[in-house]
C-alpha cells in the first residue's frame, strides 16, 4: 500500500484558470509526476495531455516517471504561445 503524502502544486496558465488557483497542498499517494497528473486530470478535468506539459520538482525540470517525495513541490508546465 502506498502513504499518502504531502505535496504543493504548482498552476501556470491554462491549468491555472481550469484549476482557479496558482498553486495548492495536497495529499497525494501519487508516486510519479505521471501518477499526479493524471489524479489531477480526473479530479480537475484538465484537457491538456501530459504529453504538452514540462514537468518541474522543487524548481528543477523532471521527468515523468522521477519519484515524488514528501514535501516535493510539483510544477505543470503548459506551452506557451506568442508571436
Amino acid at each position: 500500500m502506498t502513504e499518502s503524502r504531502p505535496l504543493t502544486i504548482k498552476y501556470f496558465a491554462q491549468l491555472r484558470e481550469v484549476r482557479g488557483l496558482s498553486s495548492e497542498d495536497r495529499q497525494s499517494t501519487a508516486a510519479t509526476p505521471a501518477d499526479l497528473y493524471a489524479e489531477l486530470q480526473n479530479q480537475y478535468g484538465f484537457s491538456l495531455p501530459q504529453e504538452r506539459l514540462r514537468v518541474a520538482i522543487n524548481d528543477r525540470f523532471a521527468e515523468w516517471s522521477d519519484g515524488l517525495q514528501a514535501h516535493d513541490t510539483v510544477a505543470f508546465i503548459p506551452p506557451v504561445g506568442g508571436g
